[in-house]
């Protein structure tokens, strides 16, 4: 039989060659018993305890013929499958078959001389026998050894083709891990940036008239950039923390403000643990400062609120500004980052709504909690 073997496997994928290794011991000690007994037979009968009947001479005759020739050939091929078969694919079944003539023919002959031995064929009719058992044997041999050789074959490429299609699936689903990883990480590189610009902007404004509040401004930076730094950009963190970033955030922004900027945080408690993509919150919040409290006079009132309805966390930034289009952003947005960013950690079920309720504009992450 042809043996091959992967490079790699997955754990919970059954190895061809164990089971093939061990479907011919199982096949070796039947045909291990099976010589035994036949020995055992062939002595009672040259002893002359035990006689047959014309039929059941020639059932023992076929018997000896077979297990003569189909013992040897089955290690033969096997050995040769084993040395041979993945130096010489090409050139495997001529080698088999010229295997199993050989073993027909040494198979005949000893058998021959056992039936001799055993007195069932008288020793001047050798040689008649042997031409007589010797064509059929040589077909037989090449009939059912090229089909069970050509079977086995088959029957292992099939298991190993099994075998590498899982091993690909699963390196699959690794490299989409990786990939998934990667672009997150490539997403939050993207906000630390721009989030650190806007911040230092604040402290900047901040220095020349109130250095005590700038001083604390920085204590609170410093916060916001270490929560940047350990956050992982592939995983989530707590509601609670993002939470917190965005409470230093908006103290940050309204030192630059003063009374525009107004705000509320509306969230329960119970969702502090809830895992959230880091600067999620922040991100629409950061939003509703650069775009509407930022370009009015008057400025805008902002409030967060979180729930949890049938199995999905709603997080929500609401402010008193025009609104805006999801249409309108693009790629490059805080908000078209968050909406990848949310869609490689929950698929279809992350989603970024913009919704106009009377005269406020709500801007809504969902996901399943």
């Amino acid at each position: 039989m042809i043996h091959e073997t992967s490079s790699s496997t997955p754990d919970c994928a059954e190895d061809p060659e164990q089971n093939q290794s061990t479907i011919l011991t199982v096949f070796r000690v039947i045909l291990t018993i099976c010589a035994i007994t036949l020995l055992i037979v062939l002595l009672l009968l040259s002893l002359g305890i035990v006689r047959l009947s014309q039929s059941g001479t020639h059932i023992l005759a076929a018997f000896i013929y077979s297990a003569l020739i189909s013992v040897p050939s089955m290690f033969l091929l096997d050995w040769i499958g084993h040395r041979d078969a993945g130096r010489y694919p090409r050139l495997i079944f001529p080698v088999y078959g010229l295997a199993l003539v050989c073993t027909a023919v040494a198979g005949s002959l000893v058998g021959g001389l056992v039936l001799v031995v055993a007195g069932i064929v008288p020793r001047s009719e050798y040689w008649l026998e042997l031409r007589g058992t010797l064509p059929f044997a040589i077909v037989i041999s090449l009939m059912i050894g090229l089909s069970m050789t050509t079977y086995e074959t088959l029957r292992y490429k099939l298991q190993a083709a099994t075998l590498e299609l899982r091993t690909k699936q699963v390196e699959q689903e690794r490299a989409y891990k990786l990939l998934a990883e990667a672009q997150l990480s490539s997403l939050e590189s993207r906000i630390h940036p721009h989030f650190l610009f806007n911040t230092l902007n604040s402290i900047a404004a901040l220095i020349p008239s109130d250095p005590q509040r700038a001083e604390d401004t920085v204590g609170k930076l410093a916060s916001l950039l270490r929560f940047s730094l350990n956050a992982n950009p592939s995983g989530l963190v707590p509601l609670g923390q993002e939470l917190k970033i965005v409470r230093d955030y908006l103290e940050i922004e309204a030192t630059r403000f003063g009374p525009r900027l107004r705000y509320e945080i509306a969230v329960p408690e119970a969702l502090a643990d809830v895992k959230v993509p880091p600067l999620a919150l922040q991100s629409l919040v950061e939003n509703s400062v650069k775009h509407v409290v930022a370009e009015r006079s008057q400025g805008a009132a902002i409030q967060i609120t979180g729930s949890k309805n049938s199995g999905r966390i709603q997080l929500e930034v609401i402010d008193d500004g025009p609104g805006f289009s999801l249409d309108a952003i693009t790629p490059e947005h805080g908000l078209g980052n968050l909406i990848a960013r949310l869609e490689l950690h929950f698929g279809d079920a992350g989603q970024l709504e913009v919704t106009r309720v009377g005269d406020k504009t709500v801007v809504r992450i969902s996901f399943p909690a």
